[in-house]
């Protein structure tokens, strides 16, 4: 069994703030793991309010060092090892998130450090398993130098999370062989700016790489005004491929999207 939980889809400062859209992440079930991705603010409450038990997370992702995609971090392992009760679970994340050099400071506190299992910083092109899933990391181009994009090899799909990126030949040839697409594309049209994406950066991604299914999140005001729907709508008329722009709750069955078959049996 494997499913996909969006517990927000907000993408800039703007929607955020104002909680025009949820901006909890992610969550990707496959049978008994539970991965939490870019956990922003108010994972929490979308948690409850879309039936996800996060103490049940085995691993938690952060992509960069932004707060719409770390802000929960701490309160997601906490929820997690339930106040370091337990002494459980796995964060893996860009070094911007997890560790200490130069001027920068990590998002994750030193109490919460200890509750976990294992913190893994990841760079670019890293790969690392968690029982029956292998986790690579891609080479995203963002604000954040170290921001880091997953893709998920799981037994009966692959899954990609491009976080927030712009386009780059090496993301195009890192996604290839995805099954199930996630794109944070946070403008429409041809308006991208800050290193994110746009729809028309989206169509060429999807266009290149060919998944069975691409799902669009990560919203700012411009595109809400546009309509991600329509957006959406516009991009499988000119790929042909299934496209959906995701909503808060929106939930995915992606096993029903691909055959891939994991050699990957447990290691960090």
């Amino acid at each position: 069994m494997a499913q996909l939980i969006f517990l927000g889809t907000a993408g800039s400062s703007a929607v955020v703030n104002k909680q025009i859209r949820g901006s909890g992440g992610i969550i990707l079930k496959v049978e008994d793991l539970q991965f939490h991705i870019d956990p922003g603010p108010g994972s929490l409450s979308k948690a409850k309010e879309f039936g996800v038990n996060l103490h049940h997370t085995t691993a938690v992702l952060v992509s960069h060092n932004h707060i719409n995609h770390c802000n929960d971090l701490n309160a997601v392992i906490d929820a997690m090892t339930h106040g370091g009760i337990e002494h459980r679970g796995v964060v893996l994340g860009s070094k911007s998130v997890l560790q200490q050099f130069d001027e920068n400071r990590p998002f994750i506190t030193k109490h919460h450090q200890n509750l976990v299992e294992k913190i893994i910083p990841l760079e670019k092109s890293h790969k690392v398993g968690i029982e029956l899933v292998e986790i690579n990391t891609l080479s995203v181009d963002h604000t954040d130098p170290y921001a880091i994009g997953f893709k998920f090899f799981c037994p009966k799909f692959s899954l990609a999370y491009t976080g927030d990126t712009e386009i780059t030949d090496k993301l195009m040839e890192e996604l290839t062989g995805t099954d199930v697409l996630i794109l944070n594309v946070p403008f429409p049209g041809n308006s991208a700016k800050g290193k994110n994406l746009d729809t028309e950066a989206a169509i060429k991604i999807v266009t290149h790489v060919r998944p069975k299914l691409c799902i669009i999140t990560h919203f700012g005001l411009e595109m809400l005004k546009a309509d991600p729907i329509q957006e959406a709508r516009e991009m499988q008329r000119i790929t042909g491929i299934q496209t959906i722009a995701a909503k808060d709750g929106l939930q995915v069955a992606p096993a029903g999207y691909g055959e891939y078959t994991s050699p990957v049996k447990g290691f960090y």
